[in-house]
């Protein structure tokens, strides 16, 4: 079967079915539930919400409920990260009991805050450590457990098939690897071949994932990497739609419910705007929304002035903020989504 065309099959995950093989990356402070409902409506086979902290979710510390609220969708997946064992397993339980289909462990995440608490790809620093929270969460729920991680720390210590190898000897049902280590962060491309390493250590399903942002990436990645799926991140922002036009690719029928350019697309916008006003209440939300509207002015209003993207993006009132949003794709010509 032609590389591309494996994209548009359903994939297996530990007796969970996944409609195709195109996944909307986990990202923290993007992929929340309104994120993830526009993904999954354009054809994204699998949406993972933003990286929830166990210890504080454990902790019942309030608003981490909304990151793992059950969004409706066919297949509810949430990341979780942290550092002990004991909180990895209760929020597990937590997750679960609101409905997770699939838990992920990240190991991957390379944000100093993270690995400055010894989490995220700080753990590959340690692998008995690591597995002690894959043990203690997959002894603590049912649903399959999943695991996202880095290529390593850094040169010196490319030790992700020996990670891959133990999580799944420990009962993970799926691996995912950003093609970087942590001090990369996201400089330079991702190492695509190296992700074959990880494929050849074991037999569950590898995804791979780093800068995929268009259907020829995702060809050429399953290439390099030999990778059963994609996982697709910041090409999302200010797209919705990406990883359901990569999907759709593979089909040659176009991508659901994605907008076109100008007075249509800023009815888009102003849809997920309010999704969001809903979600987080006002002042909350209007914080959280703020980059939405940046990526999405960024990507598609090539015509936008300094001064309405200032007004635009410090605006406290979310009826003049919709107004705004008319006023500036209304001028804008033409189709200007780029999916790259």
């Amino acid at each position: 079967m032609p590389d591309r065309a494996i994209l548009s099959t359903p994939l297996d995950i530990g007796g969970v079915e996944i409609r195709n093989r195109v996944f909307l990356a986990p990202m923290s402070g993007v992929t929340d539930e309104p994120f993830r409902k526009r993904a999954y409506a354009h054809g994204a086979g699998l949406v993972v919400s933003e990286m929830v902290a166990s210890g504080e979710l454990a902790r019942g510390r309030a608003g981490f409920d909304l990151r793992i609220r059950h969004s409706g969708l066919p297949v509810h997946m949430v990341q979780l990260a942290g550092r002990e064992a004991v909180h990895m397993a209760e929020a597990a339980r937590i997750a679960v009991g609101e409905g997770a289909d699939i838990v992920d462990i990240n190991m991957g995440c390379p944000a100093k805050k993270v690995t400055g608490g010894y989490a995220g790809s700080a753990l590959m620093l340690d692998l008995d450590h690591a597995l002690s929270l894959i043990d203690a969460v997959v002894g603590a729920v049912e649903v399959p457990v999943t695991v996202k991680m880095r290529l390593g720390w850094d040169e010196n210590a490319l030790n992700a098939p020996d990670l891959a190898r133990r999580a799944e000897q420990a009962g993970v049902r799926m691996v995912t690897v950003h093609g970087r280590t942590r001090c990369q962060f996201y400089k330079g491309r991702a190492g695509w071949r190296a992700i074959a390493e990880v494929k050849a250590a074991v037999g569950v399903p590898v995804v791979a994932n780093g800068d995929v942002g268009s259907p020829a990436d995702a060809e050429t990645i399953l290439r390099e990497s030999r990778a059963d799926a994609v996982m697709v991140g910041r090409a999302h922002y200010g797209a919705p739609w990406v990883a359901g036009e990569i999907a759709s690719a593979a089909t040659g029928v176009s991508a659901p419910g994605v907008p076109p350019a100008g007075v249509e697309l800023a009815g888009y916008v102003t849809a997920h705007y309010e999704d969001m006003l809903s979600l987080y209440g006002r002042e909350s939300g209007l914080r959280q929304a703020r980059k939405h509207l940046g990526w999405y002015l960024d990507r598609h209003a090539p015509l936008v002035t300094a001064e309405q993207r200032k007004a635009l993006l410090t605006c406290g009132d979310p009826a003049q903020v919709i107004s705004l949003l008319d006023e500036i794709f209304a001028k804008q010509h033409g189709d200007v989504r780029d999916a790259a």
